[in-house]
């Protein structure tokens, strides 16, 4: 793809966006979403063209993005995880009675 495709692709995409919102279609939480894994691949395209500072400064803010996004999930997890454990324990403590 040449530099007149790509800039046609991308302004075919950003208008659309904006008529979908005119229109009432709202898609800015599957692109704030989508958003971080983009820049984690940029950054590792980066890093193989040799631009290592770049490439990493990419892949750190890209993967600070996707960490926020994920936030609920990651404490979902913890909670799942203090669960367990805490049964766990009342398990090993009743065993050794």
């Amino acid at each position: 793809m040449n530099g007149k495709s790509a800039l046609g692709a991308i302004l075919v995409v950003i208008g659309a966006l904006i008529v979908m919102k005119f229109v009432g279609i709202n898609l800015n939480w599957i692109i704030g979403l989508i958003m971080p894994f983009i820049l984690i691949g940029l950054g590792v395209v980066g890093i193989r063209n040799n631009s290592k500072i770049i490439g990493g400064i990419l892949i750190v803010v890209g993967a600070i993005l996707l960490m926020s996004k994920l936030a609920g999930l990651f404490a979902l997890l913890l909670a799942v995880g203090l669960i367990v454990w805490g049964v766990s324990l009342f398990k090993k403590r009743r065993n050794s009675i």
